[in-house]
């Protein structure tokens, strides 16, 4: 996981995702970013997903988290929001040890 606060969030049905593509071996076809949508939560880092491609859509079943190609991550308006929740709540209990 890149940063602790992405622990924080936490996978749910129907939320958006980054499904990161595999490719093709031969390379002719790179990995890329793709949006998908939870459709099934295993654990906070295993999920399925329903990715979406300008031609339709395919199911990617079981996937882990991480920025690899044929895993799964959250986009940075996500990320950006646990950030400044865990920033907000570090605040709030300093504040409160500070009034003790």
């Amino acid at each position: 996981m890149e940063a602790e606060f992405i622990n924080q969030i936490v996978p749910t049905v129907g939320r958006m995702v980054y499904f990161n593509t595999r490719g093709s071996n031969d390379g002719v076809y790179p990995s890329r970013v793709l949006a998908a949508v939870i459709t099934r939560v295993y654990n906070n880092d295993t999920i399925s997903v329903c990715a979406f491609r300008e031609a339709g859509s395919n199911n990617e079943i079981k996937i882990s988290y991480g920025n690899k190609p044929g895993q799964w991550d959250w986009m940075p308006y996500q990320k950006g929001q646990a950030k400044k929740t865990e920033e907000l709540e570090k605040a709030q209990s300093e504040m409160q040890e500070t009034a003790k």
